[in-house]
């Protein structure tokens, strides 16, 4: 049997329960373990599929409409890519050049991009409490148009990056971690430090740092979640970490050292976020227009950031990792010291050292997007890419 791994992850795929069909997928905690199982598998046989020169193209046509409202390199061209892979044609909505600009409604416009639209990938991280309530108006109005008749089909809503969530990259991690450590099995137990680090920079999302808290510990690992006192994630995406660890036999701890993280780690993703109460405060002066606020705003939490210099991934914490030889993550760009800033997240040397690592932990994003398309928008996923490596169509002629 050709391919004989696509076929067995296809196998495995097919024998899962999932709520996916017809839904969307926006908060990983909100998904079922069959859920989260069926993107590991999917993605993971699109990438045997593509590796092997075989199309997965299963649609005929159809557009994969994006809306960045905040700026991405990786995750636009992974959504690019993956509705590419798919046989999607790729439109990003730019709100600035749409009737947005003019006052034109969410329930309008997620309404009048979707005629011909199978998925609508949004990234909303700007604003703490906003992000998420903007996709979830955006399902219910594409909800209301296909239960209405306007839309002759109901497209999924995935979310690219919220203020709460970041389920792209956090499955993209945890393909990585499978892929590095062998099975999601062998994930349990190890350790993960998801800490802060320093940035030049301030009111960065909070979404990365939450949402490797509550996949991980769903996967029976040993989260430890480590910053300065007062840079915070929401306190209720903390307490969902701590029940999941309950529940799948890990752990979830919070500390505020960088070497307490580190301290006999198999991962370490150190990652800077704006605290929680500062984001607050951010998205209440720009809303209300106060730029002389938002300007001291500014100077205030560069200056408590300045504080912190030594919240950077460097070779001598390295050595207290696991051997010395802890996994090191990032989702890019990281602040890398004495590279693109004068200090930052992580040493040169540390970075340099894992810097093709970190790309392979970013390709498989469009795997797990193009994973999600799949699992949204058809009923047996595993029966149409079955179909698609019987027939063996390449997508490289020659």
């Amino acid at each position: 049997m050709k391919n004989e791994r696509a076929h067995s992850l296809l196998e495995q795929l097919g024998g899962l329960d999932t709520n996916l069909f017809n839904k969307d997928f926006l908060l990983t905690w909100k998904q079922s373990g069959a859920d989260l199982q069926a993107v590991m598998l999917a993605a993971e046989a699109l990438e045997e599929l593509w590796r092997a020169n075989i199309a997965p193209r299963v649609f005929a046509g159809g557009l994969a409409v994006s809306n960045f409202r905040d700026k991405s390199t990786r995750t636009r061209f992974s959504f690019a890519s993956a509705s590419s892979l798919l046989g999607l044609s790729a439109q990003d909505l730019d709100e600035s050049k749409s009737q947005v600009s003019h006052g034109e409604t969410v329930r309008e416009t997620a309404n009048m991009i979707s005629f011909l639209t199978e998925v609508i990938g949004i990234r909303d991280d700007l604003f703490i409490h906003e992000g998420h309530e903007y996709m979830a108006e955006v399902s219910t109005s594409v909800d209301e148009g296909y239960r209405e008749g306007v839309l002759p089909q109901r497209p999924a809503v995935i979310n690219l990056q919220c203020d709460q969530d970041h389920p792209t990259q956090s499955l993209a991690d945890l393909m990585h971690l499978q892929k590095t450590f062998g099975s999601l099995e062998a994930l349990r137990g190890k350790k993960i430090a998801m800490t802060w680090g320093y940035s030049p920079s301030y009111g960065k999302p909070l979404s990365v740092a939450q949402g490797i808290i509550n996949l991980m510990t769903r996967f029976g690992m040993e989260v430890v979640l480590a910053h300065p006192e007062g840079y915070d994630v929401i306190p209720e995406l903390e307490q969902i970490a701590g029940n999941h660890a309950k529940e799948s036999g890990g752990s979830f701890a919070k500390v505020h050292s960088m070497e307490e993280a580190f301290t006999g780690a198999d991962i370490v993703y150190p990652k800077s976020w704006a605290p929680y109460q500062i984001m607050e405060r951010r998205t209440s002066l720009l809303r209300a227009g106060k730029s002389k606020e938002l300007e001291d705003l500014e100077k205030e939490c560069l200056a408590n950031n300045a504080k912190y210099k030594n919240w950077e991934c460097t070779e001598k914490l390295m050595k207290l990792t696991k051997g010395g030889e802890a996994l090191y993550m990032h989702p890019l760009p990281a602040d890398i010291t004495d590279v693109n800033c004068t200090a930052g997240e992580v040493a040169a040397s540390v970075f340099e050292r894992y810097r093709l690592r970190t790309y392979n932990e970013a390709e498989h994003k469009l795997y797990v997007i193009a994973a999600m398309i799949m699992l949204t928008r058809f009923e047996h996923p595993a029966a149409v890419l079955k179909n698609v490596l019987d027939t063996a169509a390449p997508h490289r002629m020659g």
